[in-house]
């Protein structure tokens, strides 16, 4: 299979890396400037599994996609922000019977794919990995979680899912597919939204937050909160799935936070709206009745940075 990896960030750089380590046929979508720098300096992944370096990766720019031959596999690894951008930068990429494959956080980039390039060429998939991009390029893997999830929409086991786990097959990163990914993507959501709403509400790890007062009160609802909204759309997180995510949040001294607020803390932008303020919408309408308030309360407070940066910067 021919694969186009969109973006060569920490998460697409990482996970295209990988596969080009494992003999596949990779070519990374960059901008000019990331072209560039990956044919002087390569592409280098530092990682507790095992360094690898690609020292002329295969690259492709936006402009010169126009009129080449469709890819089989389009892994789109985005931020949400981001991703009106990438789409019309990678549709000269997708043919009839090429499979969009995305990792992004949160359901509503379903959406926007079905509308550009139709379902039946969009898979469902999630990734897990604790990665950074440094200033001079090099992808840095923080810990050695880094999987990979991905399904037919509908559960089945088409040819292309089949072709799909023949190109995993000796990767160097936990490859699985899944007849339940939609299931998947909703129970990451849950746990993703939680993570993220009381570590960047509350400016600190989630064992910080359990060490002070009614801290562990809070996450707790907000967790709650998050499942309503599966629940209510049809996607209520399997309890062993749910309890085992609770257990990870409640876990006294942990220093883990969300990717989101690194990125307040690095004066970032932030995918408040794809990843709070969607599951706020859909609560909105399939359960109006049902109170969200530290949902709500998160929500504001990312659009508040979010704000607040747009002015400084103009």
């Amino acid at each position: 299979m021919r694969v186009l990896v969109v973006g060569a960030g920490a998460t697409g750089g990482y996970f295209g890396a990988r596969l080009v380590e494992a003999g596949r046929d990779v070519t990374f979508l960059v901008r000019k400037a990331r072209a560039e720098k990956l044919a002087a300096e390569g592409l280098q992944v530092r990682s507790p599994v095992g360094d690898y370096k690609i020292d002329a990766p295969q690259t492709v720019t936006a402009d010169a996609l126009a009129g080449a031959r469709p890819f089989d596999l389009v892994l789109l690894s985005c931020k949400a922000y981001d991703l009106d951008t990438a789409l019309a930068d990678v549709a000269p990429a997708v043919g009839p019977q090429t499979a969009v494959l995305p990792i992004l956080n949160g359901m509503n980039h379903l959406d926007a794919l079905d509308r550009k390039f139709g379902g039946e060429r969009v898979l469902g998939g999630s990734c897990a990995i604790v990665g950074t991009m440094t200033k001079t390029g090099e992808i840095r893997q923080m810990t050695d979680l880094h999987s990979l999830t991905y399904g037919e929409r509908d559960g089945s086991r088409s040819e292309r899912l089949q072709a799909i786990e023949a190109l995993m097959e000796g990767v160097r990163f936990q490859a699985r597919s899944s007849d339940k990914v939609v299931l998947e993507m909703w129970e990451k959501w849950v746990f993703l939204a939680t993570l993220a709403g009381s570590t960047t509400l509350m400016r600190a790890a989630i064992g910080d937050i359990l060490a002070a007062p009614g801290g562990k009160a809070l996450i707790e609802c907000l967790h709650d909160e998050c499942r309503a909204v599966a629940v209510a759309s049809g996607y209520g997180p399997r309890e062993k799935v749910f309890e085992g995510a609770r257990k990870m949040l409640t876990t006294e001294g942990a220093p883990m936070t969300a990717s989101m607020l690194r990125d307040i803390e690095g004066g970032a932008r932030v995918e408040a709206d794809h990843i709070i303020g969607d599951l706020i919408a859909r609560g909105a309408k399939v359960a109006p009745d049902s109170p969200r308030p530290l949902l709500q309360l998160a929500y504001t407070g990312l659009r508040s940075y979010q704000n607040r940066r747009e002015r400084e910067a103009a």
